[in-house]
């Protein structure tokens, strides 16, 4: 072997990801998304009619008249099967190309127009399209082998998949609707033998979420595949006229529930220069959304860590449909409203600069992106009213909402006094229509089975909007001899109240309680649901209660006599909250102390059960408890 030889360095064949489907289940759209995304290290390889100059004369006589009709079909086979393995063979420097068909696509396509033309039944459409493509099968075997294909189908029954297919044209013509429904059942053939790698059914599922499926499925193939495309991250777009509270709201929203705050033109910017647009202004309102997507993307990939942004401020009508058209779910469109005397009054240049500013957002459709928003907040009002209705809107895209199971009152293994009372309760607060309220649950150790007379109280739990208040109260009042003398807590809150997180610390455990099972009504009106906060907020709220818990402590300290119940509560209270922080969680008191106890050097493993009946236990115990918590605020002695 030669020198020369030895030193020749052949071409690297890249790798080609084909995309397969029928027609209008978004091809395009995804390979375009990723061909942006990727940028220099990928090539859409363009549509076949590049591949072939006779499309050019095919194009002029009418493309549907020649391809079902006038066009001998022999020909239409060789059209096609040359342009597919031209653009086959035609290699590109970019690592990855990413076709529009592939060879699979070929046969269900010549298959499905063959069915057409000769009136064939779906297998004899199949035996006769490898017939026409038998000349080319060496080839053609060679060329699919060299892909990695993909396929998109609207639906996994290809009935369904044609009506969708065909929903989105504006005009079907017979012949067109019986092709495209030999089209869909052939590429369903074809699935079923293996002809694709990866099989991605649409569905209802929005277009980032497709490609976000695409990413996962083919990132194992090439390096040069992003792995997801803004995969879990809630978006937040704010729209409104001049003045109308965006930016008041995007900082509130970025320092109260921590979003990314992103400006849509520095987004803008940023992927037009990527995609060496000059103007991204001048370009279609549905290539600048998807501008903006891809900004947004490769933001969000670079600080990966983000699971929530804003983006501010929506302008374009057109540009805002198809945001909600490619996000889907994702995406939270809040309008915010307010009168033109009172946005006049916002304006520091004055009410004339605030109304020349709308008419130019007026002609480019930002007061009509009203009927595009998933909210619309009337912000005439005070702050406090925008920043609850912002709290709603945020925690709707992270706590999901869910319906209660119920269990009987004879379950809790209550005294049968406080059993019947229970009972009573719910029998007049819950059987008239509408009932006095919406849900009732015990908590505290009456709920755990650990009720011990003389030292527990009855907590209960009630939502119930407020003009149900009053009926409420009739029923305890009617109902209070029934207790005999055991306390009750109760506590009311409103759905709203609920859903914006206008909630104590342990009142949003409570629901997180009820939202994972955890913690189960008495009663609940069919149909509620309630947001159920996730671990990570319940455990950061905490430490509110621990705070206030660790103030209490020293205010029993500093009486003569501390109340040894309340300390003994109190304490355990403060060692739930600190062994939260372990991904601990005891519901019980005497288990929090004993696990908290545990971590104190020669500490009574005893000390909580000698507590519950010795004053000074209770105090010593309490000590040990706060010192432990003190541990965690201590400063380090200052270097010297």
């Amino acid at each position: 072997m030669s020198l020369a030889s030895e030193n020749t360095t052949l071409p690297v064949r890249p790798v080609t990801i084909a995309f397969s489907g029928p027609d209008n289940v978004g091809k395009t759209k995804q390979i375009g998304i990723l061909a942006r995304r990727m940028g220099p290290a990928a090539r859409a390889t363009g549509p076949l009619d590049s591949y072939d100059p006779r499309w050019h004369s095919i194009k002029a006589m009418g493309m549907g008249a020649w391809w079902f009709e006038r066009g001998p079909i022999e020909e239409v086979a060789d059209v096609l099967a040359g342009s597919y393995l031209e653009r086959s063979r035609r290699l590109t420097d970019e690592p990855v190309r990413l076709m529009d068909r592939g060879i699979p696509m070929l046969d269900a396509s010549l298959a499905a127009t063959v069915a057409v033309r000769e009136r064939l039944t779906p297998n004899e459409a199949a035996d006769r399209g490898r017939e026409l493509l038998e000349p080319y099968a060496g080839d053609l075997r060679a060329a699919e082998a060299a892909e990695h294909g993909i396929v998109l189908l609207h639906d996994e029954d290809p009935v369904t998949g044609t009506a969708r297919a065909l929903s989105h044209e504006r005009h079907v013509t017979p012949a067109y609707a019986d092709y495209q429904r030999h089209l869909h059942l052939q590429m369903h053939r074809l699935v079923h033998e293996g002809r694709w790698a990866h099989t991605v059914v649409i569905g209802e599922r929005r277009v980032l979420a497709v490609q976000d499926e695409v990413r996962r499925l083919l990132h194992p193939l090439t390096p040069h595949m992003p792995p997801r495309a803004l995969s879990g991250v809630q978006v937040i777009a704010l729209g409104g006229l001049s003045e109308s509270g965006k930016s008041t709201a995007g900082e509130y929203l970025r320092v109260r529930h921590g979003h990314a705050r992103l400006k849509i033109g520095y987004l803008l910017e940023d992927a037009a220069r990527r995609a060496d647009v000059a103007d991204p202004y001048e370009i279609p309102a549905v290539v600048r959304a998807e501008l903006l997507v891809d900004a947004l993307d490769r933001f969000c990939a670079a600080h990966h860590f983000l699971d929530r942004v804003t983006i501010e401020s929506l302008h374009e009508y057109d540009v805002t449909a198809e945001l909600r058209r490619m996000l889907g779910e994702q995406l939270i469109v809040a309008y915010l409203d307010a009168a033109p005397e009172a946005r006049g009054q916002r304006g520091t240049a004055g009410p004339g600069d605030v109304a020349e500013r709308d008419t130019v957002k007026a002609a480019r459709g930002a007061d009509r992106i009203a009927g595009l928003a998933h909210e619309v907040i009337d912000n005439n009002g005070n702050r406090l009213r925008l920043e609850r209705r912002l709290d709603a809107i945020a925690l709707a895209g992270r706590w999901p909402l869910r319906e209660p199971a119920r269990v009987p009152v004879n379950t809790l293994g209550l005294p049968v006094h406080l059993e019947s009372y229970l009972s009573e309760l719910l029998d007049r607060t819950t059987v008239q229509q509408p009932p006095v309220i919406d849900l009732l649950a015990v908590t505290g150790s009456g709920a755990r089975g650990k009720y011990q007379h003389g030292w527990s109280d009855l907590d209960v739990f009630v939502i119930a909007e407020h003009d149900g208040i009053s009926g409420l109260r009739q029923a305890l009042a009617a109902l209070e001899a029934g207790l005999d003398d055991v306390k009750l807590g109760l506590t009311v809150l409103t759905r709203d109240e609920c859903r914006a997180a206008a909630v104590t610390s342990r009142l949003l455990h409570v629901l997180a309680l009820i939202g994972s099972g955890a913690l189960v009504p008495l009663w609940c009106r069919p149909g509620l649901t309630l947001p159920v906060p996730d671990l990570a907020t319940d455990v950061t709220a905490s430490v509110r209660a621990g705070v206030q818990a660790a103030i209490e402590i020293r205010r029993q300290f500093l009486k003569g006599a501390p109340d040894l119940r309340a300390l003994f509560k109190i304490t355990a209270l403060l060692a739930k909250v600190m062994l939260r922080f372990e991904d601990i969680e005891c519901a019980a008191d005497d288990d929090a102390l004993a696990v908290l106890l545990a971590r104190v050097p020669a500490a009574d493993a005893g000390l909580p059960r000698q507590a519950r009946h010795s004053r000074m236990k209770t105090i010593e115990l309490a000590d040990l408890v706060l010192g432990h918590w003190l541990s965690t605020v201590a400063q380090p002695a200052p270097a010297r």
